[in-house]
């Protein structure tokens, strides 16, 4: 038969075509439009029907991969009149008052927190290493070599570290004795006012020192506590059932919690105060517009400086009221959300 296809049909019997028939075939679909693709060819002859199929694929596409996430915000700080941010990725942002440059973050600084003080700022990083920038009139921003900490706070001049074992360590003006850390304290929690200090011991005992001149330092008798913040010239615990304990100045009753409220976190200003509830509400009492909370507000963190506050909100958006004269409320707008 010369040069012939081959096909099998389904009971496995070879039957042969011509190329010629098969040519004409091809032609004929070409002719009706059928363009390059055939989909399938039934070739038949007298005899017996064979069938052949020639089936083209779809083109592949490649899956669009899912972006990252990117960084949420997870902390806010505020100083005297300066602000402050953290990303979960290290990353810090500042706004406000920047006199003695408390708002100049280090370039490349990877840190897990940020702590203001009156005009200086200090960041921990992953390692425990301290990082302080800003007003160093006081040697507030000269770190003591080789400290390892865990957590950190800022007073008006001095500042304050807490290490691994507990240790209290303080460096900076200390004209009230506000660095004469007691001995043998063994602390879980650390806190600077503008010119006295607090710690609060593993058994939930609060210890102040240093200025004391508005009774910032003395101490509820048998208060137990589970976390601790300083103004100005006040002082603030929170109790393991979510009770507010003030004492110190009270000229502006920012040391007049609302009654029957049950917080979960705190935060001093100069002369206000802030308490966060398990529902995410504000309340602020105190002096001025740093207590007038936007309305509606939900939160998760809250910060309070010299006349401002700051939450950041369940959706991740930084919220900013009271007093602005150096911009510390024009919060920037990476962080409206």
């Amino acid at each position: 038969m010369g040069n012939n296809m081959r096909f099998r049909n389904d009971t496995g019997t070879i039957s042969a075509i011509p190329y010629a028939i098969l040519v004409l075939v091809i032609f004929g679909l070409f002719l009706v439009g059928m363009g390059p693709v055939i989909d399938e060819i039934i070739l038949v002859d007298n005899q017996m029907m064979g069938q052949a199929t020639v089936t083209t694929s779809p083109p592949t596409v490649a899956p669009t991969p899912t972006p990252a996430p990117g960084p949420e915000l997870v902390l806010v700080a505020a100083g005297e009149s300066h602000s402050l941010a953290l990303w979960s990725n290290g990353t810090g942002i500042a706004w406000g008052g920047n006199w003695d440059d408390q708002c100049d973050i280090p370039a490349s600084l990877q840190a897990t927190a940020l702590t203001p003080g009156w005009y200086h700022t200090l960041a921990l990083t992953a390692d425990g290493t301290v990082v302080a920038w800003g007003l160093n009139t006081s040697r507030q921003c000269d770190v003591p070599a080789n400290l390892q900490a865990t957590a950190l706070a800022a007073g008006a001049f001095h500042s304050l570290a807490l290490t691994a074992d507990g240790e209290v360590v303080a460096w900076g003006g200390n004209g009230d004795g506000q660095c004469d850390v007691p001995a043998g304290l063994v602390a879980t929690e650390i806190a600077a006012g503008a010119g006295h200090s607090l710690a609060l011991t593993t058994d939930g005992v609060v210890v102040a020192w240093g200025d004391n001149w508005n009774g910032q330092c003395d101490v509820p008798a048998g208060l137990i506590a589970e976390e601790i913040a300083a103004g100005w010239y006040h002082s603030l615990a929170l109790t393991a059932d979510g009770t507010v304990v003030a004492w110190g100045m009270n000229t502006s009753s920012q040391c007049d919690a609302p009654a029957g409220l049950v917080a979960k976190e705190i935060a001093a200003g100069k002369y206000h105060t802030l308490a966060l509830t398990t529902d995410g509400e504000v309340a602020a009492w105190g002096a001025g517009s740093a207590t007038t909370v936007p309305a509606g507000l939900v939160a998760k963190e809250i910060a309070a400086g010299g006349f401002h506050s700051l939450a950041l909100t369940t959706d991740g958006a930084v919220v900013a009221w009271g007093d602005n004269w150096d911009s510390q409320c024009d919060v920037p707008e990476e962080l409206v959300g």
